[in-house]
């Protein structure tokens, strides 16, 4: 019976083969690398055009904040209308971009970054940029010293008496993301009110790994495009995309577990997205780079959500 174990060896090895070979000519024919690439045939559109696609840069930007959809719920007209010419320029401010309300090169590579699924516009507010709270210490901009964090709609957050938090990994997670996830806690423990400790009776967070369509109304893309997504307190849900390519480290190619970790766990706790593009809750991130500390925008907006 020996030579059953072989033959099933030897077709493992062949559907190995036959589908590395294909994944390295599908390359070549230019398969979309993200579901964000169908922005690259819009570049330069501009109000007043008409050009097939349109409507799903309103789709994205519908899912981000920047625009809410029409009475039926759909954006589906290929117009390059006063709405989103006015969604296209809060994205640049928010982005520190020119706002000229075109689709430029510029707009059109900042739009195809990987990113958070979270939207950067939660709060009603038209920007990333919250400007309650002025900065102690920075003087640039000639006195604009707002600061950059925002938070969710309605500012939830936990309640003064839950500061320990616990937090449980659910079946399917790759046994590698557990310390890259654990170190993320700790480092905002060490900057922060919290303490969080592992434990699976009845945990406040829960940190699991999903592939499309995952029951929670925000489903995940396949590869590229939105890489995790976590909900406001006290939902305690951070998910991650089991389509994309995660490293402990910098990796290129794939997005460092920690550093999505410190950015979903951000929101897990009250933060929004910032536009300071140093920090934690910046929106978008790059594959083969590493961050493993918070930026002085995030540990401000904790401690202003907190009141500490």
């Amino acid at each position: 019976m020996a030579s059953k174990s072989f033959l099933s060896l030897l077709l493992i090895l062949l559907s190995l083969l036959s589908s590395h070979a294909t994944s390295s000519e599908t390359h070549n024919n230019k398969i979309p690398s993200s579901p964000f690439e169908f922005l690259e045939h819009l570049k330069g559109c501009h109000k007043g055009d008409k050009v097939q696609g349109i409507q799903d840069l309103k789709k994205y930007l519908g899912k981000f904040g920047y625009l809410s959809s029409n009475n039926n719920g759909h954006f589906n007209d290929d117009d390059f209308d006063d709405q989103l010419e006015s969604a296209i320029k809060t994205y640049q401010i928010n982005y520190h971009l020119k706002a000229t309300g075109t689709l430029d090169a510029k707009t059109v590579s900042n739009m195809m970054m990987p990113r958070c699924g979270v939207a950067d516009i939660i709060n009603g507010t038209s920007s990333m940029r919250s400007g309650k709270q002025r900065h102690p210490h920075h003087h640039h901009h000639g006195g604009h010293t707002v600061a950059h964090y925002t938070f969710f709609r309605g500012n939830p957050k936990w309640p003064a008496s839950k500061y320990h938090l616990t937090y449980a990994f659910l079946q399917g997670t790759p046994a590698e993301a557990t310390g890259p996830v654990a170190r993320a806690f700790q480092t905002w423990a060490a900057n922060t009110h919290f303490t969080f400790s592992q434990s699976n009776q009845n945990p406040d967070l829960t940190v699991s790994f999903h592939r499309g369509n995952h029951g929670d109304g925000a489903p995940f893309d396949g590869p590229g495009g939105t890489i995790a997504h976590a909900f406001a307190p006290t939902n305690g849900r951070f998910h991650y995309d089991a389509d994309e390519r995660f490293s402990v480290g910098a990796v290129s190619g794939a997005y460092d577990l920690e550093t999505v970790a410190l950015h979903e766990i951000g929101h897990l706790l009250g933060l929004g997205h910032s536009s300071v593009q140093g920090a934690i809750m910046y929106p978008t991130i790059s594959p083969g780079v590493t961050q493993q500390s918070l930026h002085g925008d995030d540990i401000q907006g904790i401690k202003a959500l907190y009141n500490a």
